[in-house]
């Protein structure tokens, strides 16, 4: 009797482990098997509410085009989560968002964002300390030679595009003018994007180039009143005017008043240096031909080859054309996806660590070269894209394997 219950106790323990063993089994899996969050940080209110919703949107079909392809395989299938911050309007703001983020969301594995160059300062010095990889398109150089670990930069910083897309747009000049041109305008906002690049092109590019500075004007968004601005484009005349503005609304200011002062469709050709020239949004107060012939140096557009995505941003959310802001996005998370399946494991230290080492080949979704960053976290061959406004729809006309279309050159009047 008492071997009999002895026996019938070590079969009951014997298929408890069994049973606690696959119940682990099953457990495992199902933690393996979770979602794997990742944060979005950028503008959903105020000044720049409109391009923070575009990069939203990337971000949204990137994230079901992964848990569709299978998800994270290294982790069971895992599918990722998506986690949206507002960064609001000011770099404050920007700053207080990033720290609420690393204290209420600490499961997240990794983020991307936060538009604006001088947000994207603020933001990366709290994601820094929180030991939370960053990526961001923002162009500013200072982002990546702060020394800072857990920030990687998918774009061409701000030196690094006007050296690769000024001269560009100067042999293209030359070689439809049959001139080259000698006299340059500025006319910008004070963000750090905006800063950054002029920086670079009056060190260096206009010497480089012989370009003479006659005008150098700047504004803090939002612009109230362009008329003192283009004045003194009408006044200086110069062959080239970079007109570089971050908000919309200030765009739309300085392409109308241009327009009335007669200065507007290619009379004075017209180069920018960020993708808001460029924004769907143009279209609501000015024409068509306001805008014709003007061009932009920018990190990242919608590229031959990139059809099926445009199809699907046309399709979800009826936008008209793929900004760098939706590609961008759309690309760092495929880019997260490679570096959870490298790293194994839904840890933040782990992908930052992967992303430092990672080599998965040509970039698909980011201009030029590849995805692997070097020490400083910046993405190695990162190359620019030249757009222009061709017949109402803003068009990739460099580089010339990427392209849609063929560039012409503004006529001047």
């Amino acid at each position: 009797m008492t071997d009999h219950r002895m026996s019938l106790n070590r079969r009951t323990l014997l298929g408890g482990a069994a049973a606690i063993s696959l119940a682990g089994t099953g457990f495992a899996r199902a933690q393996a098997s979770q979602n794997v969050k990742v944060g979005l940080i950028v503008p959903l209110s105020g000044l720049y509410a409109r391009p923070g919703a575009v990069m939203k949107m990337g971000a949204e079909l990137g994230i079901a085009d992964v848990n569709a392809a299978g998800g994270i395989k290294a982790l069971g299938g895992a599918k990722l989560e998506l986690v949206a911050l507002d960064c609001g309007d000011t770099v404050e703001k920007a700053k207080n968002a990033a720290q609420r983020m690393v204290a209420q969301e600490t499961d997240l594995v990794a983020a991307t964002g936060a538009y604006l160059s001088s947000f994207t300062l603020a933001v990366s010095e709290v994601t820094e300390r929180a030991g939370l990889p960053l990526l961001t398109l923002s162009y500013s150089d200072l982002l990546t030679d702060r020394g800072f670990r857990h920030i990687f930069q998918t774009a061409a910083t701000a030196a690094s595009q006007s050296a690769q897309g000024l001269p560009q747009l100067m042999k293209l000049a030359e070689t439809a003018s049959g001139k080259k041109p000698k006299t340059v305008a500025i006319a910008m906002d004070n963000t750090g994007t905006s800063i950054a690049t002029a920086k670079a092109l009056k060190e260096k590019l206009f010497p480089e180039l012989g370009l003479q500075l006659v005008m150098d004007e700047v504004w803090t968004p939002p612009l109230t009143d362009a008329t003192p601005l283009i004045q003194k484009v009408r006044s200086t005349r110069p062959d080239l005017f970079l007109f570089m503005p971050n908000a919309i609304s200030d765009a739309k200011l300085g392409l109308e008043k241009m327009n009335e002062f007669g200065l507007g469709q290619g009379r004075i050709p017209t180069i920018s240096f960020s993708i808001t020239i460029a924004e769907p949004d143009m279209l609501q107060s000015v024409s068509p031909e306001v805008v014709q012939g003007i061009m932009t140096i920018v990190a990242n557009w919608g590229v031959k080859g990139q059809e099926k995505l445009l199809a699907d941003l046309k399709a979800k959310y009826k936008e008209p054309w793929m900004t760098q802001n939706v590609v961008s996005t759309y690309g760092d998370m495929w880019l997260i996806k490679e570096a959870l399946e490298k790293a194994g494991k839904a840890d933040r230290t782990a992908v930052s660590d992967a992303l430092h080492t990672i080599d998965a080949g040509p970039a698909k979704y980011y201009p030029g070269g590849s995805l692997k960053f070097d020490d400083k976290g910046r993405r190695v061959g990162a190359g620019v894209v030249i757009v222009q406004w061709q017949n109402g729809v803003p068009v990739t006309v460099y580089p010339s394997d990427l392209a849609v279309a063929e560039p012409f050159w503004p006529k001047r009047g």
